[in-house]
């Protein structure tokens, strides 16, 4: 199945969703008129776009007036919204060897799994990787990882457990000089109930990372549920608040009918997002397309 596709398969229940609510409201009508731009706005805080977003899409389509007739109409004018929003900051481009990603996010969200279908992602693009086990704080966390470095043919640092998460990067940084590889990825802790600790642990990370690797290019991927909806920008914003969030790693999209969530995201945080998960299967996670992700949330 093609990328459209996928991604259209994913948001299959935000899109009936959606298009149900856009068909009621223009049953019977021969225009759109007051009573359907407020019914729209409605529908879309419903699928978690957020407040600000939907106000911002529904004002859009009133300045266009009559020229909707339509509910593809209407359609092809959110899709040409949708993707104008989106647009901007969702590409990963890592020139430097090494490149550093750090993965952080609460537990249960995705965040080990998907630092393994990264893994699988970049080897397709011939690049080199190794896993730094940096969330020393939950042993579990460090198994899984295994389990998905030995499944992607990937190498591995991992200390004990309760060992010093920054001493796990210095490591994998040493390691990446010596084997000339491409990409670090490093999984982390998702202590955010007590984010003072998460904050200093980033912050030691951080300065770790900086004097291995000054001019190396960063990015700092927060993992986020999309089935959660609004409790996902919440998240976002403590997490912004104790690290220097790059990008979203958007999981799940196939299992709900909030993928509005990705509007919110980008509209109340200004976060671009970058993968998004739209399966189980390792080839599920896929880089965010502004374009593709609004046809496959509005387009029947």
């Amino acid at each position: 199945m093609g990328l459209l596709g996928k991604i259209g398969e994913g948001l299959g229940k935000t899109r009936r969703q959606m298009s149900g609510a856009i068909e009621a409201l223009l049953h019977g009508k021969s225009e759109v008129d007051d009573d359907f731009f407020d019914g729209l706005e409605e529908a879309l805080i419903l699928a978690d776009t957020g407040i600000s977003a939907a106000t911002e899409l529904v004002e859009g389509l009133r300045k266009r007036g009559r020229k909707l007739k339509t509910a593809q109409d209407v359609r092809e004018a959110l899709i040409a919204d949708v993707a104008a929003m989106l647009t901007g900051g969702e590409e990963v481009d890592f020139v430097t060897r090494p490149s550093v990603v750090l993965m952080i996010g609460v537990n249960g969200a995705g965040k080990t799994t998907n630092l393994g279908k990264l893994c699988a992602y970049w080897h397709a693009q011939d690049k080199k990787v190794i896993l730094a086990a940096a969330d020393t704080f939950r042993a579990a966390a460090v198994e899984q990882l295994d389990v998905w470095a030995k499944r992607t043919n990937t190498p591995i640092i991992r200390h004990k457990e309760g060992a010093d998460p920054a001493a796990v990067i210095y490591d994998a940084i040493a390691a990446a000089k010596a084997r000339d590889i491409d990409i670090v990825l490093c999984d982390t802790a998702g202590r955010l109930h007590n984010k003072k600790a998460l904050m200093d642990e980033l912050s030691k990370i951080y300065r770790v990372i900086e004097r291995e690797l000054p001019y190396a290019d960063k990015e700092v991927f927060l993992v986020l549920d999309a089935t959660t909806g609004m409790n996902a920008v919440n998240q976002a914003r403590l997490f912004g608040e104790a690290a220097s969030v790059t990008g979203i790693v958007l999981t799940k999209l196939d299992g709900t009918a909030k993928g509005g969530v990705v509007l919110a995201i980008r509209r109340e945080l200004g976060l671009p997002v970058k993968f998004i998960g739209v399966g189980e299967g390792v080839e599920d996670l896929r880089p965010f397309d502004a374009q593709t992700f609004a046809r496959g949330l509005f387009e029947e």
